[in-house]
């Protein structure tokens, strides 16, 4: 058996702690709580002269999504196919927007995706646009 003095056992302690203190810190560390998903998240995509902004967006089941008329000129904005509209009947609250005027659809709660036009223009491609919903 070795018999070391404290001032030697104090040395080496001192010397090792820069190296290994971060190590143990590091394992001791606890990873951050994941942020919780949104639940009623409400996009906006505002309408405009050039265009819908943004044209694709992303959002989880529950969502309703808000256009905002902020053009001059009247949009109705409908879900795709034109002139059925039958893709995703929650657009059907959208509809027709006076200048100014704003309206949400309702919850989109099945997972796909909800392409969209200005039934008014509807080649148009800078009023088209789509929501994926998942």
């Amino acid at each position: 058996m070795v018999e070391m003095s404290w001032s030697t056992v104090r040395g080496a302690l001192v010397m090792a702690c820069p190296i290994a203190l971060p190590l143990v810190m590091s394992c001791s560390k606890t990873d951050p709580a994941p942020s919780p998903s949104p639940s009623q998240d409400v996009t906006t995509i505002t309408v405009t002269a050039a265009g819908a902004n943004p044209r694709n967006i992303v959002v989880p089941p529950g969502t309703q999504v808000t256009f905002v008329n902020s053009d001059g000129t009247v949009h109705e904005m409908f879900s795709d196919p034109h002139p059925e509209h039958t893709d995703c009947p929650e657009f059907d609250s959208v509809g027709r927007l006076t200048p100014g005027q704003s309206r949400q659809t309702t919850n989109l709660v099945t997972a796909r995706v909800c392409s969209f036009h200005d039934h008014l223009n509807p080649f148009n491609n800078a009023l088209k646009g789509s929501v994926t919903i998942r």
